[in-house]
């Protein structure tokens, strides 16, 4: 076919567009950046109105004169932040709270005083935690005026961030989400494949703000014909990790990534039989294709490229985020520097919402070098923490990692992870893998190509790293940064129970 897919990328701190065609060129690509809100510490908000402003203009810029040769349309997002809005109006009621933010801690430590741990982790293969949807969902529904009794009314509608761009893409005809993003819900059974009642109980949120789950090549709606000239199927939608995993052709069991973003998320294909994530993984639906799921585990870092941006926005240490390669080479060692980024609490594995960041080993010959390095080193660092515990949940031997994201262009950074790891790490031509798993997914349903086995000749290496650094020199930097882990965790006092 000669049709073109467009792939909406819409993230935590951009907004990007990508249109591709069947050989896999990216013929055109637009970006913009959008506003952070924090209006407390540990708190992250997006103006839900600057995510669909700063997405719709990127996707008519990436589309430009191609707009007759349009044939679908995909989408990835970032994934458990949430929104509510008025079904009328389609105006939010609150801002969207974002992933990262951690003001739901006192609403999970409930759950988890309750007794519930395991009953979640089992039914949703996730581990109790501010990180995901449901315990916001609550949040904004006790603290909006009037937004608990007007969801019971069946006033309200909730979504992800593809929910809410799939609604305002059809002007509000559609209200949906695929099993990917409802699998990071906190709410949603990833075996039965349907809402979980009890949990809906527990939070108190009623079923009719929930979004209908649709296979990830489901034909989900048509694009308002106002917005390219003619209606555009929306047929491939899938949260970014999950699309990063397929953007990478990881169809098969045992293929494992990882993206470099605003945080680290590692994802590994377990087939089409989910297995009970342990040791602080999570067990998640990778995608949806017809009535086949296929599942991963997953272990998630809060804190990876954001851990850059921190040293340029709030730090300014450096004044562009690429600089951080070149200043860390500048020096052989961080020099006994470590660098714990629990700015929002610690993910995989170790689940800590009352954890914060630390740098310690600072003396009087501390530069900003170190403490640059050492920030890279953290992002190593927390990915080869997960893809251990990986290593003993599964009992799969990992031979290579493939990369993708922002800061896998940083060649240094990227050395440093096979030489922590001990592996190859593996980056391909095209980083968009993103943007280029939710095309996939659209170009599946289209038509566009064949099947599986047509999209994995697509994928190409640009590079490979291979491990230079000693086994003995890798064990004791490890151990060094396990000490340091221990000293951030607990550091905020927990709520008590009333």
């Amino acid at each position: 076919m000669t049709g073109l897919v467009l792939a909406l990328d819409q993230g935590t701190t951009s907004s990007r567009a990508v249109l591709i065609d069947h050989n896999c060129r990216m013929l055109r690509t637009a970006q913009l950046e959008f506003n952070q809100i924090f209006p407390k510490p540990g708190w992250v908000e997006h103006n839900p109105k600057d995510i669909w402003n700063s997405q719709i203009r990127v996707a008519k810029g990436a589309v430009g004169n191609y707009g007759r040769r349009l044939a679908a349309i995909g989408v990835t997002n970032q994934r458990e932040t949430t929104i509510v809005w008025d079904r009328q109006t389609g105006q939010p009621v609150y801002n969207a709270i974002v992933w990262q933010c951690r003001r739901t801690a006192p609403i999970v430590k409930g759950l988890v005083s309750q007794g519930l741990s395991a009953y979640i982790q089992k039914k949703t293969g996730l581990i109790p935690d501010a990180y995901f949807s449901g315990p916001k969902i609550t949040w904004i529904l006790d603290n909006v005026p009037k937004a608990r009794r007007r969801a019971k009314r069946g006033e309200l509608a909730f979504g992800t961030v593809d929910s809410y761009l799939i609604w305002k893409l059809t002007d509000g005809r559609v209200h949906a989400t695929d099993y990917s993003n409802a699998s990071r819900t906190m709410i949603f059974d990833i075996k039965r494949k349907c809402w979980d009642q009890r949990l809906l109980d527990v939070l108190e949120i009623p079923q009719d703000i929930l979004p209908e789950v649709k296979s990830s090549n489901e034909v989900f709606g048509y694009t308002d014909k106002s917005l390219f000239g003619k209606e555009i199927p929306i047929c491939g939608v899938l949260g970014d990790q999950q699309a990063a995993l397929f953007g990478q052709a990881g169809f098969t069991k045992g293929s494992i990534k990882n993206t470099y973003g605003t945080g680290c998320f590692i994802l590994s294909n377990v087939g089409e039989r989910e297995i009970a994530a342990k040791s602080g993984l999570l067990s998640t639906i990778a995608w949806a294709i017809g009535n086949r799921v296929t599942y991963a585990i997953e272990g998630s870092v809060f804190i990876g490229g954001a851990v850059v941006q921190w040293l340029r926005d709030k730090l300014r240490v450096i004044s562009k985020s690429s600089d951080s390669e070149s200043i860390s080479r500048k020096i052989p060692s961080s020099d006994g520097v470590f660098f714990v980024p629990a700015l929002t609490g610690l993910g995989a594995p170790y689940w800590d919402m009352y954890a914060r960041g630390m740098i310690i080993g600072i003396t009087r010959n501390t530069t900003r070098e170190h403490i640059v390095r050492a920030a890279l080193e953290a992002i190593c660092m927390q990915t080869a923490d997960v893809i251990d515990t990986m290593r003993r949940s599964t009992r799969t031997p990992i031979k290579s990692l493939a990369v993708d994201g922002g800061a896998s262009v940083n060649n240094f950074l990227m050395q440093l992870q096979a030489d922590v790891l001990g592996i190859n790490v593996e980056r391909p031509r095209i980083l968009e893998t993103t943007a280029l798993g939710a095309a996939f997914m659209a170009g599946l349903s289209s038509g566009i190509w064949a099947d599986l086995n047509e999209l994995s000749h697509l994928r190409r290496i640009g590079r490979i790293f291979q491990p230079k650094m000693s086994k003995a020199v890798r064990q004791q930097f490890r151990h060094d940064w396990k000490r340091a882990i221990q000293r951030t965790r607990g550091w905020i006092e927990r709520p008590k129970i009333t």
